[in-house]
């Protein structure tokens, strides 16, 4: 059931208007709607985020989710060019620019003002 349903992300902040400035300047992204101190944006697909505040935002180890795209060396750049700093994790087919290159897909890791791992993958 559940499978057929939309999948959200929620995104901890520890300071919202760092958290948004981030988010709406740095990666350019449009707030769809505020709901209770938090901001919803919406993707591609009928897809979205809700950025909501609490002490708790960047305590994850493990990536918080990705954006599936369709050319990740344009995208790297692009988020470069806006101030992004992509993390260097030191793995097998990792290339100049950060990008791993492994099982099928390619990807690049970045952390947002928060501190949260986030992730741009694109399918071979």
């Amino acid at each position: 059931m559940l499978q057929q349903s939309p999948l959200y992300a929620y995104i901890p902040a520890r300071d919202m208007a760092r958290a948004r400035r981030f988010y709406e300047e740095q990666l350019g992204f449009t707030p769809a709607a505020e709901i209770a101190g938090g901001v919803h944006y919406a993707f591609a697909g009928g897809t979205g985020c809700f950025l909501y505040p609490t002490p708790n935002a960047g305590t994850s180890q493990a990536s918080q989710a990705f954006w599936q795209v369709a050319d990740i060396e344009r995208e790297v750049a692009e988020l470069k060019a806006r101030g992004v700093v992509f993390e260097r994790y030191g793995m097998p087919g990792e290339d100049a620019s950060g990008i791993v290159t492994q099982g099928g897909a390619r990807a690049a890791w970045f952390k947002d003002s928060e501190g949260n791992i986030m992730a741009v993958i694109q399918s071979l």
